[in-house]
């Protein structure tokens, strides 16, 4: 098992019917862990995304990727191409139940970073709430420059 610390450029989008899709973008510090081809990619979440005090993994496989978040806000959602799953999502003000309907799963990531991409659908109650995309760009950190010998 390899752990390298990176950097990662999130993008993500929702779009209603009718409307501009509402963008959001982060660059933050992570964590990579390279196990086999499972892929975990791991940030802490910051007042400006309002979710401080929780931690975000994306537990990348072949053909299925879970996003965890753990702290003060819980979820899990599962994606898999071409399949529904039913997730349990936690709010301050209680847990729903959503489904989830991958569109667009595809990753290339290795040892120095990469590129993950997912495109889905949340229903909750069973009503489409719209469509969303993560883009995630993946780079080593800066190694620390060498001090004095």
């Amino acid at each position: 098992m390899k752990e390298k610390n990176v950097i990662l450029f999130v993008r993500g989008e929702q779009s209603y019917d009718g409307t501009d899709p509402e963008v959001t973008e982060l660059m933050t510090e992570g964590r990579m862990t390279l196990d086999g081809e499972r892929v975990e990619l791991s940030y802490e979440e910051s007042e400006l995304t309002g979710m401080e005090g929780t931690t975000t993994h994306f537990i990348i496989e072949k053909d299925q990727v879970v996003l965890e978040r753990r702290g003060t806000l819980r979820s899990r959602l599962d994606f898999r191409l071409g399949g529904q799953c039913s997730s349990l999502y936690e709010t301050p003000w209680g847990t729903m139940v959503v489904d989830v309907s991958t569109i667009q799963l595809a990753h290339r990531l290795g040892e120095h970073g990469g590129v993950l991409e997912l495109r889905f659908t949340i229903a909750i109650n069973h009503q489409v709430t719209g469509e969303n995309r993560f883009k995630i760009r993946v780079r080593e950190a800066a190694r620390p420059a060498a001090g004095p010998a």
